[in-house]
């Protein structure tokens, strides 16, 4: 699909400095760039779901719960916070601000960049299935535990612009059945009808852009 053009570069810090929310519906659309010495990887961002720390009982942050796992939410937005689920690696967005322990998690890519790359590391063809997930995305582009703390400003791990959506569904997280009222909050988002989305749950509203 084309090589990496060079005139994609990074999103600034203030794109970062949005209210968490805000900043989970802005993700969509935008790149996800991974660089590695296996090459460059990336895909826009189709999934996301916010979460609002301290009083959001699904967060890792909740009740300001502070470890060496969730340290980097206490510090500025705009800084990748990844973690082990299941032995997969999840990506998050730092949001917030600093002692603001928020983050929006990236669930699904649609492939634009890299994409034999990507195969060649799922180990699978169907491109459908490359990143429409949020263990599956970053093992597409190579993103791992090493991207803790990584600035989202420069590379190797970066956000760029990307196209602005039609239409973005809102509903439910998903896998946060024991977090109490949190389980309802309508705090996922994704781009109406997008085949990369990780599962297409009904939405409780749409939003038109």
């Amino acid at each position: 699909m084309g090589e990496f053009p060079k005139e994609i570069v990074p999103l600034s810090q203030e794109f970062y400095e949005q209210p968490t929310l805000e900043l989970a519906k802005a993700l969509l659309g935008c790149l996800l760039v991974k660089e590695t010495h296996q090459g460059i990887a990336a895909g826009y961002i189709v999934e996301s779901e916010a979460y609002k720390g301290p009083s959001d009982r699904a967060a890792h942050s909740y009740n300001n719960r502070r470890t060496a796992r969730t340290e980097v939410m206490f510090h500025r937005s705009g800084l990748a916070y990844t973690y082990l689920m299941h032995t997969h690696c999840l990506f998050n967005v730092v949001s917030g601000g600093e002692e603001k322990p928020e983050a929006v998690l990236v669930r699904a890519l649609e492939p634009r960049y890299g994409i034999e790359l990507m195969k060649i590391r799922r180990g699978i063809e169907e491109l459908k299935n490359l990143t429409n997930g949020p263990g599956k995305l970053t093992n597409s582009l190579g993103i791992t535990m090493e991207d803790y703390g990584s600035s989202l400003t420069h590379p190797p791990i970066y956000i760029a612009k990307g196209f602005c959506p039609e239409s973005i569904s809102v509903g439910k997280r998903i896998g946060i059945d024991n977090s109490g009222e949190s389980k309802d909050y309508p705090w996922r988002f994704w781009i109406t009808k997008n085949k990369y989305v990780s599962r297409h749950q009904k939405s409780e509203y749409e939003i038109n852009l």
